[in-house]
């Protein structure tokens, strides 16, 4: 069966794409009608995708996106932001899950929204600081619409550390003492970061991976839901969805951004999208790989 994208938000579509702000694709979604928001907005950092604001247009702009999402998840949805840092004039940090989290707590009253997780994203590898710690890790905050939302816990199961671990007293002395279907995978994730050696790379600057946004869609949805990402980028959440067999809406601003996600979504479509494998080692070294030896008269020790 074919795939036909559609421009238009309706119900019976299984992709929805917006080639604009994400507001006004929003405006036309019907309250409660995505089980899931799954997003990773831009950090006001001057990537070539995005124009840098003074903080207060940002939250403001931010403010307004997080309305729309609130209104239009279902009661038991989710909603998931994904976001890094801020780096201003100074070289000083501005964590934004720390000013963001209050524009979500001011809907707590009025649609009951809580912060179930704060997971970080841990993707290992990146750039060097000079001046400070290198930046390794990124957080998703994930907020339930409501107290009675789903959660397939199941569906996420990682490996348990130690499979045949057993009993040793008790009335269950000598039974497997993990569940057999695996161990929660805690609210620390270990993905690697999209970056130029990477199978799903493409000309955007700042992707997440695929198996990031499986994880979320698979605990947070269930098939043929649909999923919303107002800042779509490079397709990341459609695509995800796409293979999850939900329902997938998004907009985009930037014109070779909505066509690299189109071109990504069709070939989610077809089952033919590079992706890294499930499980693969982040860096396997190659045999005879030579070590950097430093002699200990070139080291100094404060």
């Amino acid at each position: 069966m074919s795939l036909r994208i559609r421009k238009r938000y309706s119900e019976s579509s299984a992709v929805t794409l917006f080639p604009g702000d994400c507001l006004a694709l929003m405006k036309k979604i019907p309250a409660g009608a995505a089980q899931l928001i799954l997003t990773s907005p831009p950090y006001n950092v001057g990537k070539s995708y995005e124009t840098v604001q003074t903080l207060e247009q940002y939250l403001q702009n931010q403010q307004q996106v997080i309305a729309e999402c609130i209104r239009i998840t279902a009661d038991g949805g989710s909603i998931c932001w994904q976001v890094g840092h801020h780096v201003n004039g100074y070289g000083q940090v501005i964590p934004l899950d720390i000013i963001l989290h209050p524009l979500f707590a001011e809907h707590e009253i009025t649609s009951g929204i809580r912060l179930r997780n704060r997971i970080v994203w841990h993707f290992e590898h990146g750039l060097h600081c000079k001046r400070r710690f290198s930046g390794r890790h990124e957080t998703i905050l994930w907020y339930t619409k409501g107290d009675d939302y789903v959660f397939n816990l199941d569906a996420v199961r990682v490996p348990q550390k130690y499979p045949g671990k057993r009993a040793y007293k008790g009335p269950k002395r000598g039974q497997y003492s993990g569940n057999p279907l695996g161990k929660n995978p805690s609210d620390v994730w270990i993905f690697p970061n999209v970056k130029a050696n990477h199978a799903e790379k493409t000309a955007h600057p700042c992707q997440f991976p695929i198996e990031l946004a499986e994880r979320l869609i698979l605990a947070l949805s269930e098939k043929r839901d649909l999923v919303v990402d107002p800042f779509l980028g490079s397709g990341t959440t459609a695509v995800a969805a796409i293979l999850l067999n939900r329902r997938a809406a998004g907009a985009e601003l930037v014109d070779s951004y909505f066509d690299i996600a189109r071109r990504r979504i069709k070939l989610a479509w077809k089952g033919t999208i590079p992706r890294r494998p499930l499980a693969k080692p982040v860096h396997v070294p190659k045999p005879n790989t030579p070590l950097t030896i430093v002699p200990l008269s070139a080291v100094k020790i404060a």
